[in-house]
């Protein structure tokens, strides 16, 4: 019986490793898209990986991004070459109208297009490989008609998924309703003090009962 070496084996055990890590790689792929408030514009941050298995091609293109949630449309990154796949299901929208086009934008261009049915990614994208970028829109959530929530589009039989998270903005006090709530409080801190001060003067056993009411007539004729 003819030996089998080691040596010999290497070269299949190594091309079966790297595919095994491949498929790996590339299963239950997400991209995650969150739109944050901060201060006076919205921050549009994606991050993570593309499967395109499932998806079909429809050749190359030149965009930018833009937010425009009545058509479900949302883009991260720079202006660019790209390539356009489609296959995507999950919500048409996800807000009542036109965001705008951002103000800054950086890294990789990853755009949701014609409401969520198709994804652009930078042009010769390699399948599964990291993905991430930033757009900064001008505005509110309410503003640029975004309605806060998760929107998930999914294809591939639901394998691989584009996510958008929407959080909700953090409701901050106006500076007047801290000097209202003040205000408010200022009676009940005058009578804690009162109070206080009251009991310094007569401490518990001490206080004087009143007089009696002959005494008080008395006091009243004298005077």
């Amino acid at each position: 019986m003819k030996k089998v070496s080691f040596r010999s084996l290497l070269p299949c055990m190594t091309a079966t490793l790297v595919l095994l890590a491949t498929e790996i790689a590339h299963a239950d792929s997400i991209f995650t898209v969150t739109l944050t408030q901060v201060g006076p514009n919205v921050v549009a941050t994606g991050t993570g990986a593309i499967d395109l298995t499932g998806l079909t091609s429809f050749g190359s293109t030149s965009a930018g991004p833009e937010l425009y949630p009545a058509h479900g449309i949302i883009g991260i990154g720079v202006f660019g070459n790209t390539d356009l796949y489609s296959g995507l299901s999950g919500p048409a929208s996800f807000g009542p109208g036109f965001g705008g086009f951002p103000s800054s934008t950086s890294g990789d261009s990853v755009f949701l297009e014609d409401f969520g049915l198709s994804v652009e990614v930078p042009h010769g994208y390699v399948s599964g490989t990291s993905l991430s970028g930033t757009a900064t829109y001008s505005g509110t959530l309410a503003t640029l008609h975004a309605t806060p929530g998760i929107y998930t589009w999914s294809w591939n039989s639901g394998a691989n998924s584009f996510v958008l998270n929407i959080e909700k903005p953090t409701v901050v006090p106006e500076p007047g309703s801290f000097l209202l709530m003040g205000i408010g409080l200022m009676p009940g801190l005058w009578l804690g003090r009162k109070r206080i001060f009251v009991r310094s003067k007569h401490p518990p056993g001490t206080r004087p009962l009143p007089p009696a009411i002959g005494e008080v007539f008395a006091d009243n004729g004298t005077q």
